[in-house]
């Protein structure tokens, strides 16, 4: 095979490879070495190397005298580019193909290419001649236009066949939606079609809302299933509908008196008070955002006002489960010298948090502020002037905890939360939150109360007028 040095061939590969052009400077056995190659066309890159077993036909190409002084010549397929019912072009297309004969090569008529400027004319032949132009002109015999790509995708221009704009318009009108859909709704079962046409109509009878208000048709309430032994005031209701009616100051008196008699003492009242007062406070200064482990430098800081009562003692005891959580608290007490508070208080300040007594040592700013000065057993309930003024000042929001039914003078908060059943309070109080202190049934019969638990999964339920 070193006889095949210095000749130009055209070798025919298997299809996944193609036809290869070029001089052998290398060839053995096993493989054949080409320079100056091109692959269907295309120049190459250095040295190409092919393996026997991939070579289907080889073709050698003459050389003259002169040729082989100043030229060589080898077999170029010009790339013709894709047409509808056209396959891709190899090297069969440059000239006739011929049989081999007496076991002698064939001999393909040779292209005369200058060797030495090949790699420009190759690729003038390859590229030049089918790039179009995408400013509209024209290169290589080709315009970037409309009916150039519909050629080139669909075979055939298109401007043919559609001559005019469609009109959606004329051809809606055609469409009789009434009659399909009545159509439609005819075959469905009776109580689908009742059922649709009963929205279709109280629609019509709907106003406008706004994407965050309640486009439900409200529905009449009737479950009750509390009843006292006296309707005298009025009623609320819980989100799931169920009337809460109010009692009397005295009723729940004697309830409150019958449940410290069976055991439920004062004391387990203001534990379940207090952690149901913790939880809304936690959710009114910002939950678990403000109380992250990785958020120290914000947390938050509650201000409790207390006075000398039950109520109060209920306020120290919401700020002691606070600080469990890690809030800052600053109690306010009116009075250290009731006993009702002292064992409360002196639970509280085991957690090394701030207690004062004059309204001046009371923060600027605070986060929320909680109210229980007013007792809810006291006739007029008692105000305090400068404790009102500090309040309006901030723009933290209150929750007052069992606050009298007319309100705390001066203060109005956000939100109030009473424990078991509610009294008829005033719409100073703000939003209603009613907690479950465990009262068990036989105590409610014993004040001749029928009561069963509205609660359900919470501990915590909110109120609504029921009108």
């Amino acid at each position: 095979m070193a006889q095949w040095i210095g000749s130009m061939v055209s070798i025919k590969c298997c299809e996944e490879l193609g036809t290869f052009q070029g001089e052998i400077c290398e060839a053995n056995q096993n493989k054949i070495t080409l320079t100056k190659a091109f692959c269907d066309g295309f120049p190459c890159q250095g040295q190409v190397q092919i393996r026997a077993a991939d070579i289907v036909d080889i073709k050698f190409i003459e050389k003259t005298v002169e040729e082989q002084q100043e030229h060589s010549i080898v077999t170029i397929a010009k790339p013709i580019p894709k047409r509808a019912a056209r396959s891709h072009s190899t090297s069969e297309a440059s000239g006739s193909k011929q049989q081999s004969q007496n076991g002698v090569l064939n001999k393909s008529k040779p292209i005369d290419i200058d060797l030495s400027k090949r790699f420009e004319e190759s690729v003038n032949l390859s590229f030049k001649n089918n790039t179009p132009n995408r400013k509209g002109g024209q290169k290589g015999g080709k315009q970037w236009s409309k009916s150039w790509k519909d050629e080139e995708c669909f075979g055939s221009p298109l401007d043919h066949r559609v001559k005019r704009d469609f009109d959606f318009e004329k051809n809606l009108a055609l469409f009789d939606k009434q009659a399909i859909w009545e159509e439609l709704n005819s075959q469905r079962p009776d109580v689908v079609r009742n059922v649709e046409n009963r929205k279709k109509y109280s629609v019509l009878n709907w106003n406008k809302y706004r994407h965050d208000e309640n486009v439900i048709a409200p529905q009449p309430i009737s479950t009750r299933q509390i009843i006292v032994p006296k309707q005298e005031f009025n009623e609320y209701v819980t989100d799931d509908g169920l009337i809460i009616p109010c009692i009397s100051k005295s009723l729940r008196k004697r309830l409150f008196e019958a449940a410290e008699k069976a055991g439920l003492t004062c004391d387990k009242h203001l534990e379940l008070f207090g952690t149901a007062a913790a939880e809304i406070a936690i959710q009114l200064i910002g939950g678990g955002h403000r109380l992250n482990p990785n958020n120290m430098h914000q947390l938050p800081t509650v201000v409790v006002l207390c006075g000398p009562h039950k109520q109060g003692a209920a306020g120290i005891n919401t700020a002691r489960q606070l600080t469990s959580h890690g809030v800052r608290t600053i109690v306010f007490c009116v009075s250290l010298e009731s006993g009702t508070i002292k064992k409360e208080l002196s639970l509280y300040m085991l957690t090394r948090n701030r207690t004062v007594t004059i309204v001046p040592e009371l923060p600027s700013n605070t986060d929320l502020i909680i109210c229980a000065l007013s007792d809810t057993d006291a006739e007029a309930p008692k105000g305090y002037p400068q404790l009102a003024e500090w309040v309006n000042k901030n723009k933290a929001p209150v929750l007052a905890l069992d606050p009298p039914s007319c309100g705390t003078p001066g203060i109005f908060p956000k939100i109030s939360l009473l424990p078991v059943l509610p009294l008829p309070h005033s719409s100073v109080n703000g939003q209603l939150y009613l907690t479950n202190l465990g009262v068990p049934v036989d105590i409610f019969n014993e004040v001749g109360i029928k009561y069963k638990s509205p609660f359900g999964p919470k501990n915590t339920i909110s109120l609504h007028p029921h009108e």
